[in-house]
């Protein structure tokens, strides 16, 4: 008995014992033999992970409002007849302004030296405005480009789960509120989890929830109340052309509005071009394909047979206004949809189907 038990401790003593190693270890290696026999050891041999030859697609809704922010931001220059008559106007125009103010300027000079100078104050006065609008146009422009670039790079971040991307993205979302008193509770959250959070989709998703949901929610109000106010306006408007002029109208305001709420604050010509992308963005999702579930209900409802003709081109004014206004949310916003669900029509404009269903 205690000669089967000395065998077994001398046993136990030969036999290998388990030990820790790492994995990059240059002495690791596979043991040749196919099959381990009893009491050897094995050794595997660390093998490193696939690595994807490209990152993972991006979001077809995503494409969609990229493809649109540069339609609106690409400037073309086209040597065409319509472009050489129009920049040959301008510059008549510009000479002829020129010349009728420094003959005003001289007239004025020779009636009375201190109307010349106040004439000439004037007219610096009108140069330096001119300058300044340039000068806000020309920074409205490239901040919106910033804006649609750091969309499309969060979204590319977001796609490939890039870590240090997805952190210095974070940074710049932090920096462009910088300044606005209610995204200070959203910056601390994000800063906090800049320091906590290893993977970079999660942290592109925090920063968008606690940045963008309270300036989603004001979007998404300003939409709801520009579409009541077309629905309403257009229903009892006794003419065509007011409710054109009105529909236009709001449209422009909603986007200039939607603009302002994520950043933007576009001038002139910053809004013409925030205006072709938004535009654009309508075009590529499909105009006024709001959705089968929508259509499904003004059509299974029979919207058109239970409503008067002038309630129901105030409907149908009301989401015309609510989808540009949703196109605008997604043109503007700084970052793709990733945590929140983008909104539709029926949420920021149930109103319009639930009033007429009433009806």
């Amino acid at each position: 008995m205690s000669e089967s038990r000395k065998d077994r401790e001398s046993k136990d003593e030969h036999r290998p014992r388990p030990r820790a190693f790492r994995l990059d270890d240059a002495r690791v290696a596979m043991a040749d033999s196919e099959a381990p026999t009893r009491g050897a050891s094995v050794v595997i041999e660390p093998q490193a992970a696939p690595i994807p030859d490209r990152p993972p697609p991006i979001e077809a809704s995503e494409q969609e409002i990229e493809e649109a922010q540069r339609a609106g931001m690409r400037t073309r220059w086209r040597l065409k007849l319509s472009t050489l008559f129009w920049s040959g106007l301008g510059g008549l125009v510009s000479l002829g302004l020129g010349l009728w103010a420094s003959q005003l300027i001289g007239a004025l000079f020779e009636k009375a030296q201190a109307l010349g100078w106040i004439g000439l104050a004037f007219a610096a006065l009108t140069l330096f405005a001119a300058l300044a609008l340039a000068m806000r146009e020309i920074a409205a422009i490239l901040r919106q480009s910033a804006i649609a670039k750091l969309h499309a790079d969060l979204a590319l971040a977001r796609a490939t789960d890039d870590r240090d991307a997805a952190r210095n993205l974070a940074a710049r979302l932090c920096s462009l509120y910088e300044r606005r008193s209610e995204t200070a509770r959203g910056r601390a959250e994000v800063a906090e989890a800049m320091g906590q959070i290893i993977d970079g989709r999660d942290l592109i998703d925090i920063a968008e929830r606690a940045l963008l949901r309270p300036l989603d929610q004001r979007a998404q109000s300003e939409i709801a109340l520009a579409a009541k106010r077309v629905s309403m306006v257009t229903a009892i408007s006794p003419r065509a052309l007011l409710d054109m002029l009105f529909v236009v109208a709001q449209i422009i305001r909603l986007i200039r509005r939607v603009a302002e709420i994520y950043g933007g604050r576009p001038g002139l010509l910053g809004f013409f071009k925030l205006a072709r992308s938004v535009a654009a963005h309508v075009a590529i999702t499909g105009g006024m394909a709001v959705g089968d579930s929508l259509l499904q209900q003004i059509v299974g409802h029979g919207l058109a047979s239970k409503l008067s003709a002038r309630l129901g081109e105030g409907v149908l004014n009301g989401l015309l206004t609510a989808r540009v206004g949703l196109s605008a949310l997604a043109v503007c916003r700084p970052a793709p949809f990733g945590a929140e669900k983008p909104p539709g029509v029926a949420d920021v404009a149930p109103f319009v189907l639930s009033s007429g269903r009433e009806r």
